[in-house]
């Protein structure tokens, strides 16, 4: 007597939902230490009473560990580039949360509390539900690049009511970059965690500093 054994093999739908959710996985976990590693950088800016880079300097360091970290992201160098990145941008913290700090300490709480609400608010909605934020994405980059020139007007110009309306605007953008990011993972449309995790981070970080800007101002500080 003969007995023939069915070998089930997986679907290519249950393959795909495994990948995304190891993409999700490894991004949330990549982004947690990177936000940790960041926070340590900004508190050691501030012990240090490091002044702030300048403009030039922030950009230039911003965009060339942006440039490793998108041409590495497929090795394990990409993950060095990624927590250079993130320790750059939390060192270059530290001065606006210590002079935001010593005016109003409840601004920097408020400013903390309220980015990590949006963050997990928009990030869980847009896991449970799978929607597909995908067309969103053309809007983003438009409004990112004009916010990004505005923001760099209102410097040079000395304009604060333009740089009020650009954080209001940035919260909006990065709000919207949280729930495009986490369903592009989450509907495979992004399959390299390096590079989510950096998007979110990025947003986390614009979310946080134009919520600290909105409420320094509203308390006129």
């Amino acid at each position: 007597m003969s007995t023939q054994t069915e070998i089930l093999q997986p679907s290519n739908s249950d393959y795909l939902a495994v990948e995304r959710h190891k993409v999700l996985k490894n991004t949330y976990s990549l982004l947690s230490m990177t936000l940790l590693f960041s926070a340590f950088t900004a508190w050691m800016s501030m012990e240090m009473a490091i002044k702030p880079l300048g403009l030039m300097v922030t950009l230039v360091g911003y965009f060339g560990l942006l440039f490793a970290t998108v041409k590495l992201r497929n090795s394990v160098w990409g993950l060095a580039c990624v927590f250079a990145l993130t320790g750059f941008m939390g060192f270059t913290l530290g001065p606006m949360i210590s002079a935001y700090w010593s005016a109003a300490p409840g601004v920097v709480i408020q400013a903390f509390a309220t980015t990590a609400i949006v963050f997990l608010s928009l990030s869980a909605y847009a896991v449970f539900t799978k929607k597909d934020f995908s067309f969103m994405g053309s809007f983003l980059i438009t409004g990112i690049i004009v916010a990004f020139v505005a923001s760099i007007a209102a410097i040079f110009f000395n304009m604060p009511g333009l740089s009020l309306a650009v954080s209001a605007i940035v919260v909006l953008l990065m709000s919207g970059l949280i729930l495009y990011e986490t369903s592009q993972i989450v509907n495979g449309g992004e399959t390299n965690y390096i590079m989510a995790t950096v998007s979110l981070f990025v947003a986390i970080f614009n979310l946080f500093t134009s919520l600290l800007h909105l409420l320094g101002m509203a308390q006129d500080d």
